[in-house]
């Protein structure tokens, strides 16, 4: 680029999956120049051969869509996916369940479990088509300034880039949100999440199955490989650090245990990864010039998997009012348009995350007259079709106020 400070009309700060997604979005607007910064990029030599990555993602049938509007489902049905056609969830201490089956609702699965560098590797690889989007990486973002009609990063290697506004979508720990001075409220659950990924003697069925013990659920997703698994297990600080310090043969006996043998005996096919587990969410969404997506917006209890497919759909709506605020000729940073983005998604966002806290509290109590109503309550819900029929459709995005993206076969009339 000939100048020192180059100038774009979006700058979006971290291209994990949902930066990645915005940008593509966006990109797809002609009249748009976009730029996507990242410190910490996929490394391109990495191979899906061996390993399986520790992070992975329920994907929506939404979220599935937002990636076929963009022309990325196909880059990560090459790599590696597995469909979710049923899931089972149950009470651990008593005998209530429920069974959740795609056919019910006359649909071919509830999702996918996918890889989390399996989605990001598939969406950078699409952005590399638009020559309006332009990928900053290895960089570090050090710092946010505004003048007049512009915000400007400031990178640590000394190049500093302008834009009529700037996305934060940098994670949990967001230092867009620092700069910015938006206060995140919320708690932490005093839990963490162990994730492991792990051979099983049964197969796996393309069914998720999650079984709410007295300190968390713990959750079993399937992987490409029939008799392979992604473990989340939520417990307590104290109890993750004693499962995380055993040797593999105590481990597994423990989890397939806790898990009571339902896939047959188990062996790890990786090492084992804790992460704390919290509910936040920013004050506000938007500054002029400025907004948040993703995690750097909240932060949710994952015992549902539908952290990832909040933020991106939060990445869809964003792009879709931009680029209908670019049509008509605003300006992009004003707070008038930023505010129906936030209008759209907070209220939808925080509903999510107070139902996931409302679940994991109820889960969570060991009291018998509270044991004895969530198991009735599992067990008349199993029975009750059509509200179990809302529920699916509900928690796979087919049901809602969407994004034109997250919508089946739209791309081809543009957002």
């Amino acid at each position: 680029m000939t100048s020192p400070f180059p100038s774009y009309d979006v700058l979006i700060v971290g291209a994990g999956p949902i930066g990645s997604c915005l940008a593509l979005a966006l990109g797809q607007s002609p009249t748009l120049r976009i730029a996507l910064v990242e410190a910490n990029p996929p490394d391109p030599e990495d191979t899906l051969q061996d390993t399986y990555d520790l992070r992975v993602r329920a994907i929506s049938r939404a979220s599935e869509n937002v990636f076929k509007n963009l022309g990325a489902w196909q880059g990560m049905a090459a790599q590696r996916l597995s469909p979710f056609r049923e899931m089972h969830v149950w009470d651990g201490t008593g005998s209530g369940e429920i069974h959740f089956d795609s056919a019910e609702i006359g649909e071919p699965h509830l999702g996918h479990i996918i890889e989390n560098r399996v989605i990001q590797n598939a969406l950078l690889k699409q952005c590399q088509n638009f020559n309006n989007i332009d990928f900053y990486a290895p960089v570090r973002p050090c710092g946010i300034s505004q003048h007049e009609r512009k915000i400007y990063l400031q990178l640590a290697e000394g190049q500093r880039l302008g834009a009529r506004v700037l996305i934060g979508a940098d994670g949990a720990n967001s230092r867009v949100r620092q700069w910015a001075g938006i206060s995140n409220r919320g708690w932490d659950y005093q839990q963490k999440g162990l994730v492991a990924t792990v051979q099983t003697e049964k197969p796996h069925q393309e069914t998720a199955w999650q079984c709410f013990l007295p300190h968390g659920p713990l959750a079993f997703l399937p992987l490409a490989h029939p008799y392979h698994c992604s473990i989340v297990w939520s417990t307590t600080p104290e109890e993750a650090a004693r499962l995380l310090a055993l040797e593999d043969q105590a481990f597994t006996t423990a989890l397939a245990t806790a898990f009571k043998y339902r896939l047959g005996a188990l062996q790890t096919l990786s090492p084992r990864a804790t992460f704390p587990l919290r509910l936040r969410h920013a004050e506000t969404y938007i500054q002029p010039r400025l907004a948040l997506v993703g995690d750097a917006a909240h932060t949710i209890h994952p015992l549902a998997g539908q952290g990832a497919n909040l933020g991106l759909l939060d990445a869809a709506t964003l792009a879709e009012v931009l680029i209908a605020a670019q049509r008509r000729k605003k300006d992009l940073g004003n707070l008038t348009v930023l505010r129906r983005f936030e209008r759209w998604r907070k209220g939808d966002n925080l509903a999510t995350q107070l139902v996931m806290d409302g679940f994991k509290r109820l889960f969570g109590n060991t009291q018998f007259p509270t044991r004895l109503i969530r198991n009735f309550g599992l067990t008349a819900t199993n029975t009750a079709t059509p509200i179990k029929c809302l529920i699916m459709r509900r928690a796979s995005g087919l049901a809602g106020d969407l994004p034109l993206l997250a919508k089946s076969g739209v791309i081809k009339s543009g957002i």
